[in-house]
């Protein structure tokens, strides 16, 4: 008996407890098809009212006309038009957030609201639209909103900057009411007080335009450095471009170290540039779009001191800005910047890909003369710069000589541009020349005209030894440069011949040093003396031919005859005159001799 009496009171148990849950569903259903249709259902609903309903968004707000009256000095304004169609569309369309508009509808019936970073700023840009200032009623929502930005919110970097970002969707009501610019200048004092709240700059390079002052004044002080880890900065990279551009146009007006502004430019760049673009080919054109604005606006917004990216990274951001096609503006802004500092580059850094090809990696060679050229147009330092570059512009002509589908042009004016680079210096054609030979092990299709255009540009004075010796047998090499080689090796075999004699040794004494000189000048006084005995026997010659000349006109003897005869066809023979005797008018011209000329 007892069981059953027992298991009757679970059941009673049983139906009560799924009574109640059912009636519990169904008050949650209807606030759920409340919710759907109004989102002020939660407000008390008096029983005689004058409803006024405002869409937000699409989402719908039901309001006590005398409590939004109250508070609102616009929708008075609004109201006393009585202009049915000036009621609808302020009501339609309210610029906000439907949650701001919630708060507000809250602070309107007397709620307390709870401000934050998250939510002040576009609670006082509504607050503003829809005229809840004190003059129209004590304690209203805008003097609130404002007193709680200026005393919670702009004296903290990292609140200032969660709250600055909230104005992305409401920018124009945020400018107008003055709130942007009071984030800005917060902001930027902030940054010129401490400047590694921007972040920590660029120190892999020298800077030299960087004074021994600005080191000192902004060194990390010890306080940052212990409690580096309890509080750390917010990042400006949160921000969205739009409102990130001008914070930073700002403080490239005002005191903040350019080498700090770029540091945030290159964390903004690698956030929302490099690391989403790696790997991602198939990127929505949204997506492209936006990175291209990116690119332009960091690169626009760059500070022009010298020195403040290393190269590595100026040739990155430009190998990017040609792959997302920005603007030629800022392109040439990058080469321009590179160009400053190119003696800091590597020949890895010149391998810029081009557009022009799809499927195979080729460079773009142009866009390196260009650099070369903003380098050489403004360069003003030592000798250690001009070495540094003629040497980069050899090195990366070897690289590119093995691409079978650069131009014979193209290498042509890389060459010539490499051989005027090294004029300035003392470095040899050695590199030059390895990359002609590059170029032609990898174009032997060439033909010989064509090598020989290719190899216009090469200096043969400026080779070493070795080199010419190795031309000298390169078979790629067309023959009229080999041929030139041979006798350049031979005119610098002389060189050094000639050097070693009259050239000074300082194995020998002064006195050994005279006695060449007088067995040189004695040499000369014998090649002198050589000569004028040729010139005499010349002058014999030709008065003997005159002589017998004579005698075999007046009609001489015929022993005399035949013994002069026979003299002069020995002349003849020598000289090449005619064979028959009557016509034999042999004159023997007086030849030139010229004094041998010694090296």
């Amino acid at each position: 008996m007892w069981f059953s009496s027992v298991l009757a009171a679970i059941c009673c148990t049983g139906r009560r407890i799924g009574s109640v849950i059912a009636i519990i569903l169904r008050n949650l259903q209807n606030m759920v098809d409340k919710s759907d249709k109004d989102v002020s259902y939660w407000l008390p609903k008096p029983k005689s009212r004058i409803d006024m309903q405002f869409h937000v968004r699409g989402v719908p707000f039901t309001l006590e006309r005398d409590i939004i009256v109250e508070k609102s000095a616009k929708i008075v304004e609004i109201l006393n038009e009585q202009s049915d169609d000036s009621i609808y569309q302020f009501l339609r369309n309210i610029p906000a957030h439907p949650k701001t508009f919630e708060l507000v509808a809250r602070f309107c019936h007397g709620f307390e609201l709870q401000m934050s970073c998250e939510n002040v700023l576009p609670l006082a840009c509504l607050a503003f639209y829809l005229g809840m200032t004190e003059s129209h009623s004590p304690n209203n929502l805008l003097s609130k909103a404002v007193t709680f930005f200026e005393q919670r919110i702009l004296p903290s970097w990292n609140e200032t900057i969660k709250a600055f970002l909230t104005t992305e969707d409401i920018i124009q009501q945020a400018v107008d009411t003055g709130l942007v610019g009071e984030c800005i200048e917060s902001l930027v004092c902030k940054a010129v007080n401490d400047p590694y709240l921007l972040g920590e700059p660029l120190v892999n390079f020298v800077n030299d335009e960087l004074s021994e002052d600005d080191e000192f004044h902004h060194k990390p002080s010890a306080r940052r450095k212990l409690f580096v880890s309890e509080w750390q900065s917010e990042d400006l990279t949160i921000l969205p471009l739009s409102l990130y551009e001008l914070t930073i146009h700002s403080m490239n007006q005002h005191a903040v170290p350019p080498r700090f502004v770029a540091a945030s430019l290159l964390k903004y760049a690698k956030k929302w540039v490099f690391c989403s673009a790696k790997g991602d080919k198939k990127m929505s054109v949204c997506k492209t779009n936006h990175q291209r604005e990116v690119m332009e606006a960091v690169e626009r917004l760059l500070p022009h001191q010298k020195g403040l990216f290393p190269c590595t990274i100026l040739f990155e951001m430009l190998r990017f800005a040609i792959h997302l096609e920005a603007n030629v503006g800022c392109r040439n802004g990058l080469e321009l910047r590179i160009g400053k500092q190119l003696d800091q580059a590597t020949a890895s850094d010149l391998l810029i890909p081009s557009r022009d090809y799809a499927k195979e990696m080729h460079y773009d060679i142009e866009c390196v003369k260009r650099i070369i050229k903003h380098f050489y147009r403004d360069y003003n330092s030592n000798m250690e710069g001009l070495t540094a570059v003629a040497r980069l512009i050899e090195e990366f002509l070897i690289e590119v000589a093995s691409d079978r589908d650069l131009e014979i042009s193209a290498f042509v004016s890389l060459v010539e541009m490499s051989s005027a680079a090294s004029m300035g210096t003392d470095r040899s054609s050695d590199g030059i020349y390895r990359a002609i030979d590059i170029y032609l092990d990898k174009h032997s299709y060439l033909t010989e005209s064509e090598k020989e255009e290719v190899c216009r540009g090469l200096d043969y004075h400026r080779m070493s030894a070795e080199t010419c010796e190795h031309a000298a047998k390169n078979q790629r090499l067309p023959l009229r440069i080999v041929v030139q080689v041979l006798f350049l090796v031979q005119l610098q075999l002389r060189d050094a011949i000639t050097r070693e004699m009259q050239g000074p040794d300082n194995r020998l004494t002064q006195d050994a040093v005279e006695k060449d000189e007088r067995e040189l000048a004695l040499n000369d006084g014998v090649q002198k003396s050589e000569m004028e005995k040729m010139s005499n026997k010349v002058m014999e010659l030709e008065k003997e031919c005159h002589m017998m000349r004579k005698e075999i006109e007046e009609g001489c003897i015929h022993m005399v005859k035949k013994e002069k005869t026979s003299m002069w066809r020995e002349m003849k023979r020598k000289f090449g005159c005619i064979n028959k005797m009557n016509n034999c008018n042999c004159q023997v011209k007086k030849k030139k001799v010229h004094p041998k000329l010694w090296p």
